[in-house]
């Protein structure tokens, strides 16, 4: 049974003298966690010795019983909650009958200790077990999962916490850790094997003829058009709550996890996706969130009202509800399909307003990669003028689906991707689109978090300029469910990315998709190029707008390091590829 303790009265028992030394035996004081929700809390371990047991199970969502892999029987797995410059040793016991492994995801450590089979270390056998062991060297809000086969959607995640090891910048009174997650009563086999015979399966919100005689979505020449190319604009998300019930700390939106506050206090959230495919949107309605921290690592305090975050992105905020009422946290997936739901209050029973799904957002030609275009050009197209010559690549000789197909498949915009089928577009004009807020926001009235908003607390440990630039583009075909880097899907590259220790190299990632991908370079954090300098903020995993591109500058860090999309379903089918680090003396 975890045990849970309101700081404030920690604080207040421990001036008291006896009271807080009994309390204070419980746990460390920075291993405290925050006060428990209404749901039972996740379990914390700490200390420098922890042991992880992987095991199936089965769990209730929404009354509801499905099947699941656990660490230590819980769904997520136990709350990790160590202190920077600590060690630690992980005997990790996996007593399924399969593989399986655990990643420390953003965590700075030997590449030996990473998790990833064929990687970084074996694997951990069936009936087996493994210790991991590695200094801690870093403070934030973390989280750890599988990266064998599809278990990580089944259940096996969890979050991590360290606490820095002098003062925490972020002030606060009380904290929460919520893991946002998607769970299906498909096993990931099943799901995996659906879109590639069909990859449109989840997809319950096409455009339909009713949607037309209303006014709805793209006009009659927009969908022709869109026809002919063989491109669904309402193709948000892959796996969508069609099959998904969202979660919060495994808890459905009937459950209603619910965690306490008092009116007035400052309340840190540690928000972690740790979905499979999901991107959410995240707010509280009648609630500012200040933003702190991004992937565990401190910004300066920004306020918005919502952001958008991909699989595998952490955000810290802090929140001060100063009424006694309770206030609703809406994850609502990129695709409004459906919503994962808790509830922070003041007391157990209290609840607040839930918001309907808002509508959902089909893609526009900026998706397609034609955010170059001037204003002018750009308005033409999405009025169904899409044949007028406007695209570099058309003639007016052409079809309307000719010239497009002309223009969205022109290689030499991209002469570094191998040609086949698993590349179906290439951007033909992509652009930065850091400042925007995430696809379906621009329109929604309120402050919506950007990458640009994100700016170090702390100058960067490196500020050298790179010394070699590199440019990778994300492929894909949708209608083949085949996904990769530069067109070339794992199992078909025949070398690694090989960088120098020490060395800068600026990334620029392209996506020739009219998808978001979340990418993730293990064991490093990139300075994300928004204009910000020595305090360009830094991150493990970055979202690349459909359409979109992204530069960052990374320090290269010796070791092998899986590099992918954290849409798991999409590292499956292909977009993954291994870093390999190497010594001026080593050959890589």
């Amino acid at each position: 049974m975890t045990v849970f303790i309101d700081r404030r009265d920690f604080l207040r028992k421990a001036a008291l003298g006896a009271g807080g030394g009994a309390l204070a035996g419980a746990l460390p004081a920075w291993a405290l966690p925050g006060s428990a929700g209404l749901a039972q809390g996740l379990p914390v371990l700490s200390g420098e010795d922890i042991t992880l047991r992987i095991a199936r199970t089965t769990m209730r969502i929404d009354g509801r019983t499905m099947r699941a892999v656990a660490v230590n029987g819980t769904v997520p797995a136990p709350l990790i909650r160590l202190r920077e410059g600590q060690k630690v040793r992980l005997h990790v016991i996996n007593e399924l009958g399969e593989e399986s492994s655990i990643h420390w995801h953003g965590l700075l450590l030997p590449f030996h200790m990473d998790g990833v089979p064929g990687v970084s270390f074996p694997g951990i056998a069936p009936r087996s077990s493994f210790t991991y062991e590695f200094p801690i060297v870093q403070a934030g809000t973390y989280w750890y999962h599988s990266h064998s086969g599809f278990q990580e959607q089944e259940g096996l995640y969890g979050p991590i916490v360290i606490d820095p090891a002098g003062a925490d910048p972020v002030l606060s009174d009380r904290e929460h850790v919520i893991v946002l997650s998607d769970h299906s009563p498909l096993s990931g086999q099943a799901i995996f094997a659906k879109l590639k015979q069909q990859p449109g399966y989840f997809n319950q919100q096409r455009q339909a003829l009713d949607g037309l005689l209303a006014g709805k979505d793209q006009a009659t020449g927009d969908r022709r058009a869109w026809g002919a190319m063989r491109m669904d604009p309402t193709d948000i998300a892959d796996v969508t709550g069609s099959t998904y019930r969202y979660l919060v700390n495994g808890q459905g939106p009937q459950d209603n996890w619910t965690a306490l506050f008092r009116p007035g206090e400052r309340v840190r959230l540690r928000i972690i996706n740790a979905s499979a495919m999901t991107t959410f949107n995240l707010r509280i309605p009648g609630l500012p969130m200040t933003v702190v921290q991004a992937d565990g690592l401190n910004v300066r305090p920004v306020e918005v009202d919502e952001f958008q975050f991909g699989p595998a992105e952490t955000y810290d905020v802090v929140v001060t509800p100063g009424e006694d009422r309770a206030y609703t946290l809406v994850g609502e997936s990129i695709d409004r399909s459906g919503m994962a739901r808790a509830t922070l209050a003041p007391r157990a029973g209290m609840t607040a307003a839930v918001p309907p799904l808002r509508r959902r957002p089909v893609a526009t030609m900026k998706d397609m990669g034609m955010g170059g275009m001037d204003h002018g050009a750009m308005s033409a197209m999405d009025h169904g003028t899409m044949n007028h010559g406007a695209m570099p690549g058309m003639t007016r000789g052409n079809a309307d689906s000719g010239g497009m197909d002309h223009s969205m498949r022109d290689f030499s915009n991209a002469p570094g991707v191998k040609k086949g089928p698993g590349v179906q577009t290439i951007s033909p004009m992509p652009v930065d689109r850091t400042g925007e807020p995430g696809q379906g926001l621009g329109d929604v009235g309120h402050r919506v978090l950007t990458y640009r908003d994100l700016i170090a607390l702390d100058p960067n440990p490196d500020v050298r300029a790179p010394s070699r630039q590199l440019e990778i583009h994300l492929t894909g075909n949708m209608e083949r469910y085949m996904w990769a880097f530069d067109g070339e899907k794992l199992s078909e590259v025949t070398a690694p990315i090989a960088f120098r220790a020490g060395e800068r190299v600026r990334v620029t990632l392209v996506n020739d998709t009219m998808m978001g991908h979340p990418i993730h370079l293990h064991g490093h954090f990139f300075e994300l190029v928004t204009g910000h300098g020595a305090h360009s903020p830094r991150k493990h995993t970055v979202l690349v707008q459909p359409g979109g591109k992204v530069s960052w500058d990374v320090t290269a860090n010796e070791g092998d390091w899986a590099f992918h999309c954290h849409m798991l379903y999409h590292m499956a089918a292909g977009m993954m590829q291994v870093v390999q680090v190497r010594g001026d003396g080593d050959a890589a």
